[in-house]
């Protein structure tokens, strides 16, 4: 089942406090500078407001009721230098809060990719790659938003709330008691409404991520598209999750701001039965109307942190879906660690034995029974078999992409189990049937091989997989950018940039997915030749579909359902009769065969699962 697909529980407070403390904790030191400025720049805007408050009773009392002109000057100053100093303090808190969000998005889209790099195959066997990067893409936010979310009302909201309650309190202690009855009925619709928050925002979440993947996919494959004539299927496969997307984002909407109309009508009433208490009173008590007035200035000022606050719950309940899933990723623990006391592989000849190796993706379904060769260091190793005998699956076992079920691999005696996953991938050059090319020019894609080699050593690389003749009529040469999957370049060019690829690397293991399928019959034979120099001195496994590239291999393993059947050279492999191999070959080289035969031949040049 799909990582995101689970069905989770809402939040308990437990949950989303110890959440909420491990990002602190795991945070706090890198931004406690930071974090110290923007609290004491929230400190002072908060203290600003208070002082506002604070003179208002004078202003009122002492220049329009007494008529006092002497402190005009000095009550107008005040009043500047306060706004002067909220300001200024504003813009402080700010810059420093969007610095440290911009950080924290930056930190954790590299701790998230970093952690995609650590996992194994076994994890992306069930994840989409574009739903995959658009949901870490919304999700990695949510660390941002949470904590300066947290941060700012505690350090703004909250304070300013408490000194402008303690003016109210200090100008009409008893009217004050009769405002804070409007406190519960805002707690008790906002703790409804941020329960009903949680499912809708997880939901949106998992719809955008697989509404942007399929977009991201969709453009992936245009020439599929545009060739089966998909594009109004497209259009109304994307038409309908963006209206899901929409239809969900509009009840969040309703949701969420369904405390906006309750605070405004509980607000409104007390706000409008303090100003009638107040002007009964002046009038009827003739009562100094100044602090009145600074009690109605203060439940004004407190109103907009009040309401903040109270919609806190509700951001924070969003904020807390998106961390949660990030967090889900970072807590993977990878299948394939390397072993405590893992030692770095050396191969001295590269020669690789297969042990009664057998191995399962999922429980009680093998796909590997009981294989046992092998491959001789400089010599060639062909795996040949029908589509889903299990070839490729032995190739990534080489690599250490699965964990055996059990049996043992070993390179010149060590156990591929037992050496680090680095040193033994640094020693295996690979090929896959179908190259991939990344972001980036021809030449960086070379390079990708062997980091430190040459601008010498990527031409010579390039001239081996006679890819140098097609490279430096592009127009930047090797420095030309590639569209996504070298889009722009012909599928024997693309393959042809994967050998040069595999030749700098320089390993003393090669791995070839039928290396040669994508090209012409004249760019074949080229790299044919290329590969038969490269291949010297090499252990090399090679999975053929079309048996006349192995047919001078030193030794043919032929797989069906999971295990091998025959092994031998081609002449020996040929003179079985009734043979899986002869009969193969026989159909290749263009005899007659019964329906059976054709239907396995049709396999056998299919591409591999």
């Amino acid at each position: 089942m799909s990582l995101f697909k689970k069905k989770k529980k809402l939040f308990q407070p437990k949950e989303a406090t110890s959440l909420i403390r491990r990002m602190i904790s795991e945070n706090i030191k890198e931004y406690k500078v930071a974090y110290a400025i923007a609290i004491l720049a929230s400190l002072v805007s908060a203290g600003t407001s208070a002082g506002l408050v604070y003179l208002m009773k004078p202003m009122i009392d002492k220049i329009f009721v007494e008529q006092n002109t002497s402190l005009i000057g000095l009550i107008s100053g005040a009043i500047f230098f306060m706004f002067l100093l909220r300001g200024v303090s504003s813009y402080v808190q700010a810059v420093e809060l969007a610095k440290i969000g911009n950080n924290l998005v930056a930190r954790y889209q590299k701790r998230i990719f970093d952690q995609l790099m650590r996992l194994g195959m076994d994890f992306y066997a069930d994840k989409r790659s574009g739903q995959l990067a658009a949901q870490i893409n919304q999700n990695v936010t949510g660390i941002r938003d949470l904590l300066n979310m947290t941060i700012s009302s505690i350090a703004r909201d909250a304070i300013s709330l408490i000194g402008l309650i303690a003016m109210m309190f200090y100008m009409e202690p008893i009217l004050s008691l009769v405002v804070f009855l409007i406190g519960p009925p805002i707690v008790l619709a906002v703790a409804y409404i941020s329960r009903r928050i949680r499912t809708v925002t997880r939901d949106l979440v998992n719809l955008n991520s697989h509404l942007l993947g399929a977009m991201q996919e969709t453009l992936q494959g245009i020439t599929i598209v545009k060739a089966f004539t998909m594009e109004n299927l497209m259009s109304q496969k994307i038409s309908a999750l963006i209206e899901q997307s929409e239809a969900r984002s509009n009840k969040i909407a309703r949701v969420s701001e369904r405390t906006t109309p309750i605070s405004e009508i509980v607000a409104g009433f007390a706000i409008a039965g303090v100003i009638a208490y107040g002007g009964h009173a002046a009038i009827a008590n003739q009562q100094p109307p100044g602090a009145m007035f600074a009690f109605i200035t203060a439940l004004l000022m407190a109103y907009e942190p009040a309401r903040r606050l109270a919609r806190l719950q509700v951001g924070l309940e969003r904020s807390l879906v998106n961390a949660r899933m990030i967090y889900e990723i970072l807590d993977i623990p990878p299948q394939q660690a390397d072993k405590d006391g893992a030692v770095t592989l050396n191969p001295k000849n590269g020669d690789i034995t297969f042990d009664n190796v057998c191995f399962s993706y999922q429980p009680e379904q093998p796909v590997l029974a009981n294989i046992s060769f092998q491959a001789t260091a400089g010599k060639i190793t062909a795996i040949v078999g029908a589509s889903g005998a299990g070839k490729s699956t032995l190739i990534g076992l080489v690599q250490r992409f699965y964990d055996l079920t059990s049996g043992t691999i070993t390179i010149d005696g060590q156990n591929i189990s037992d050496v680090t996953k680095d040193s033994l991938r640094h020693s295996i050059a690979y090929v896959s049937q179908q190259p991939y090319l990344f972001e980036g020019s021809v030449g960086d894609n070379i390079r990708y091989g062997r980091p430190d080699a040459t601008q010498d050593e990527i031409i010579q690389a390039s001239k081996l997989a006679h890819a140098h003749e097609f490279i430096v009529k592009l127009p930047q040469g090797y420095d030309t950018p590639i569209g996504e999957n070298g889009a722009s370049l012909s599928g024997g060019q693309r393959q042809r940039l994967s050998i040069a690829r595999a030749i700098i690397r320089n390993a003393p293991i090669l791995l070839l997915d039928e290396a040669t399928s994508a090209l012409d019959n004249e760019s074949e034979k080229k790299v044919q030749e290329a590969l038969e120099y490269v291949m010297r001195d090499r252990t090399t496994l090679v999975i053929a579909h079309r048996l006349s590239t192995v047919i001078d291999a030193d030794n043919i393993i032929v797989m069906e359902a999971g295990r091998i059947v025959e092994e031998g050279r081609h002449e020996d492999l040929i003179m079985i009769q009734n043979g899986i191999y002869s009969r193969f070959y026989e159909l290749q080289s263009g005899r007659q065969g019964d329906q059976h035969d054709i239907a396995l031949l049709e396999d056998l040049q299919g591409n591999e699962p």
